[in-house]
């Protein structure tokens, strides 16, 4: 089944169970994650009113075993969301493919999400021979593993404060075989880029709550000049209102840090709520 009939055959489902107004809410807020389907919860519909879409969930899509509803948003810098249980097996772990990869993840543990796919693609796609990488908030290793694999960087240091996202970063390097590549840390980014201060030509800071709290901690660990991936949460009417609004809050960050940059690519990667984007910025930013 292409993902395209997946996604009409959803809705269809969300219709059905939950009417066509209430489907509205939820539309672009289930996600297939190897074969646990997460459906992220709109405030005003109670718990209850989505165990039938739950269970007839796993009756139109046989490959899905599991189905969860995300009851919080993604809450600290280990990135959980509360999940609770609606049909199918009581199980939060899953493998998960993607760009020829594969991942172990735990949906109640640690953050991944499919609709990150382009992006991950896309920033291994900008990678140099040779170059040196650092993410700051890795994960389970999505973007670090994808890069070593479809890129030839010389070096990725990837991080995480979350202990259990940094043992499945560890089993998903050595399933994926890149251990000559792929570094994983356990800690603070703050902490730990200081290790590697102007050795960095391209940081990743895939966390939205965190990039501009990090973001003179990622200079830092750049050569004399590199590129930070940025990514942030922005409220606007439209998405080229929020687009053009991130933008200015990064120039003011870094015009107050005492660096040349220049914006070479911006994007809305995907709505997230009522006026609510997730953007992303790639900046070529240069010390003294």
């Amino acid at each position: 089944m292409v993902e395209m009939s997946r996604g009409k055959l959803l809705r269809k489902i969300a219709e059905e169970i939950l009417g066509v107004e209430n489907a509205r809410k939820i539309w672009g807020r289930v996600e297939i994650i190897g074969d646990i389907a997460v459906i992220r919860k709109p405030p005003d519909l109670p718990v209850e009113a989505f165990v039938p879409l739950g269970e007839e969930i796993l009756r139109k899509l046989p490959y899905v075993k599991s189905v969860w509803l995300a009851v919080t948003s993604v809450k600290t810098q280990h990135r959980i969301r509360e999940h609770v249980l609606l049909a199918g097996e009581n199980r939060s772990v899953t493998t998960y493919r993607e760009h020829g990869c594969v991942f172990k993840v735990d949906i109640n543990s640690v953050y991944v999400s499919p609709a990150l796919n382009y992006e991950h693609r896309r920033i291994a796609d900008l990678v140099r021979p040779g170059e040196f990488i650092i993410n700051m908030f890795a994960g389970a290793g999505l973007f670090s593993i994808i890069i070593a694999k479809k890129a030839k960087p010389r070096k990725v240091i990837s991080i995480d404060i979350n202990p259990r996202a940094y043992e499945l970063m560890r089993e998903n390097i050595a399933l994926n075989g890149v251990e000559d590549v792929v570094e994983a840390r356990l800690g603070d980014a703050a902490q730990v880029v200081k290790e590697f201060t102007g050795m960095s030509d391209r940081v990743l800071m895939p966390l939205p709550e965190y990039s501009r709290i990090y973001l003179r901690d990622a200079i830092s660990a750049l050569r004399d000049c590199g590129v930070i991936h940025v990514y942030d949460f922005v409220s606007a009417e439209e998405r080229d209102e929020a687009l053009l609004k991130g933008k200015e809050v990064f120039s003011e960050e870094l015009a107050g840090s005492g660096v040349r940059y220049e914006f070479l690519y911006g994007r809305v990667v995907r709505s997230v709520g009522p006026r609510y984007y997730q953007v992303v910025y790639d900046i070529r930013v240069c010390r003294g």
